[in-house]
């Protein structure tokens, strides 16, 4: 394929994964709707704010603040929803001229990139959000010091972490889809495997929005472990003939 063919997929690829992704966000803005059946918003607020009875957890500062962080959140459910979609026209586009059951194998691997990153932000909502949320606010413990974040800085930390949850649940589908198309292999993963552990790092340190030590080591050891899983999964794909 010529540059200009490669920017076409791509544009149509974009294009595609774009739709997936205005879908979820109609539903998103269902979820995040103040008067909506879910208001999904408040459930993040009363499961993870430090809840005080003397005053709102959280305040919103700016007068646009309140519209542009549910929409931001809608926006993240819509990511959420379309991640197979994603996934699969990223892995499209890095392999192209698949044969039909390489797209096969592609289509066959949608679920379980589902189940994954549902697994991701379950692991995210039960174990990393609130670990980091306790761990964040109450760092100092003084009596002086009110902790009363802003919606867009308590919103943005929560959903931040369970995206980046799920993403990271992603890797060992990622690793076999990979390993069956051939472009890598069992053997070769394992032989840069220290390699891998320092990359997990600075990728973990990368993608953490807060930047302290606990939040990093909660994305770096799962993280790795799932390589190690990857690896696993890779040693059971059929040889290529």
């Amino acid at each position: 394929m010529t540059l200009i063919e490669h920017l076409i997929e791509l544009r149509t690829r974009l294009v595609r994964a774009g739709i997936g992704v205005i879908l979820g966000l109609i539903v998103g803005v269902v979820l995040v709707l103040p008067n909506g059946p879910v208001r999904l918003i408040d459930i993040i607020i009363r499961t993870f704010a430090p809840i005080n009875a003397n005053y709102a957890p959280i305040q919103a500062v700016n007068t646009a603040e309140q519209f542009s962080q549910f929409m931001s959140v809608a926006l993240v459910v819509g990511v959420i929803l379309a991640m197979p979609v994603i996934v699969y026209q990223l892995l499209a586009f890095i392999v192209p001229g698949l044969t039909d059951k390489e797209r096969r194998v592609l289509f066959l691997s949608l679920p379980f990139v589902t189940c994954f990153f549902a697994a991701g932000l379950i692991f995210g909502w039960f174990i990393t959000v609130p670990t980091a949320i306790r761990f964040l606010i109450g760092f100092s413990g003084s009596e002086l010091i009110q902790a009363q974040p802003t919606l867009s800085d308590f919103l943005s930390t929560v959903t931040t972490l369970l995206l980046v949850n799920g993403v990271v649940f992603e890797l060992p589908v990622i690793i076999y889809v990979l390993a069956f198309l051939g472009v890598v292999t069992a053997a070769q993963l394992g032989k840069y495997r220290r390699f891998a552990l320092v990359a997990v790092v600075i990728i973990a340190a990368l993608i953490t929005p807060t930047g302290d030590p606990i939040n990093l080591a909660l994305l770096a050891i799962p993280m790795y472990l799932l390589y190690e899983v990857g690896v696993i999964m890779a040693r059971f794909v059929p040889k290529r003939p």
